[in-house]
């Protein structure tokens, strides 16, 4: 039967067009085993040279009443048109900020004090972000930055968060894991009303937790978080803490790019939105931070999930480290397990310690492989979710 295509002559129209199958020549198909009632699936046959083998087409960036849409993607009639707008490219027309190529994400937010409560400010906007030298993204960003700034306070501390808008749509933030009340919590239309275009919020509880969590958007949220709308949310303890002790503190959030032909999609598990660039704390290997430790030094990994759709078994080299905390609460003694490679899926934070235990350049990375290349390329010895720890 036939599938479908949109026209690009004809933004609006489909055309018919054969499939694969239907343009294969009768020798082609594989021929029936009389001596067995099963189909026989031509392995032993020779492949067709490659001089014989038609050229494969090539697929672009579509338009649909002004929305840009990804190279591969399946749309049928009965699609609506906020389903496209949800996944079509970020509108290059609305952003009026581009980032220095070198900028960086997870830059610790410094508050101001008003009576005793941490106030702290957090602007939204689309900008244009690095993720390496060369690549450049459209993004939902805090205060300028992917991802956003790092917000730490103590486990006690009243806080004050004043959200403006500077998205063309609106928006609210969730404050991941946290124990607040219910009008806080952030979900648009369930405990709020979005936050409108050039408008502002204020998000205002006291701190009851310790440990790594996280904020990020909760309008839309397949977009704009995917699209770099998150950042940490760090909470010291009060009393003395009841995690080991350790010698530097590295935050570890992981994402997923969709870029095509010069526009950002988000990164989603369907036609079209798989993604292709992966990053730490918003850059991509080899343009991450380079941890440097000296043997014996104890580093604590706080593994965010920030990312939406996909899941990333990060592995360290040079030996196993020890899980501390699961999404901010600590584990007993009994149960701080040992491992090399744990899934943090999206939402999800695992807190733990490594070891540096001998000299050399020790990798971090997702033990997907794809997840560890640029665009399916591998930039000097990686790529994507890529971190090295320099141990001297």
């Amino acid at each position: 039967m036939p599938s479908l295509r949109l026209s690009q002559s004809s933004p609006n129209s489909i055309e018919s067009i054969p499939n694969s199958i239907a343009q294969s020549p009768p020798s082609s198909q594989p021929a029936i085993n009389s001596n067995m009632p099963s189909m026989n699936m031509g392995g032993t046959k020779s492949p067709t040279p490659v001089s014989s083998l038609p050229p494969a087409p090539m697929s672009s960036v579509t338009q649909m009443n002004g929305l840009v849409m990804p190279p591969g993607m399946i749309m049928t009639s009965d699609m609506s048109m906020e389903a496209m707008a949800d996944m079509a490219a970020v509108d290059l027309t609305k952003i009026a900020y581009t980032a220095p190529v070198d900028a960086r994400g997870d830059e610790t937010l410094t508050p101001k004090l008003d009576n005793g409560v941490k106030v702290f400010n957090l602007d939204v906007s689309l900008i244009k972000w690095n993720i390496l030298p060369n690549v450049q993204v459209a993004a939902y960003a805090f205060n300028r930055q992917v991802p956003g700034p790092r917000i730490r306070v103590t486990e006690g501390d009243r806080v004050r968060i004043v959200v403006k808008n500077n998205l063309p749509e609106p928006t609210t933030v969730h404050w991941h894991g946290m124990i607040l009340p219910n009008n806080m919590d952030g979900p648009a239309d369930v405990t709020q009303k979005p936050i409108a275009p050039g408008a502002s919020y204020i998000y205002e509880f006291t701190v009851k937790q310790a440990g790594t969590y996280f904020y990020h958007s909760h309008k839309d949220v397949d977009r704009q978080q995917t699209l770099g709308m998150y950042g940490a949310l760090i909470i010291d303890s009060k009393n003395k803490p009841k995690t080991p002790a350790y010698d530097q503190d590295v935050v570890v959030q992981l994402q997923e790019w969709t870029v095509k032909q010069g526009y950002t999609f988000p990164a989603m598990p369907m036609e079209g939105l798989m993604p292709n660039f992966f990053t730490i704390n918003g850059k991509a290997y080899p343009s991450t931070e380079t941890i440097n430790a000296k043997i014996g030094q104890r580093i604590r990994f706080r593994f965010i999930g920030s990312n939406n759709a996909f899941i990333h078994p990060m592995h360290i080299h040079g030996g196993p480290f020890k899980i501390i905390e699961t999404d901010g609460n600590p584990l007993p003694t009994v149960a701080q397990i040992e491992k090399d490679t744990i899934n943090v899926a999206p939402g999800e934070r695992y807190d733990v310690i490594w070891t540096a235990r001998d000299q050399g350049k020790w990798l971090l990375h997702c033990h997907i492989a794809h997840h560890a290349t640029n665009d399916n390329v591998e930039v000097e010895g990686g790529g994507g979710l890529t971190m090295i720890i320099n141990v001297t």
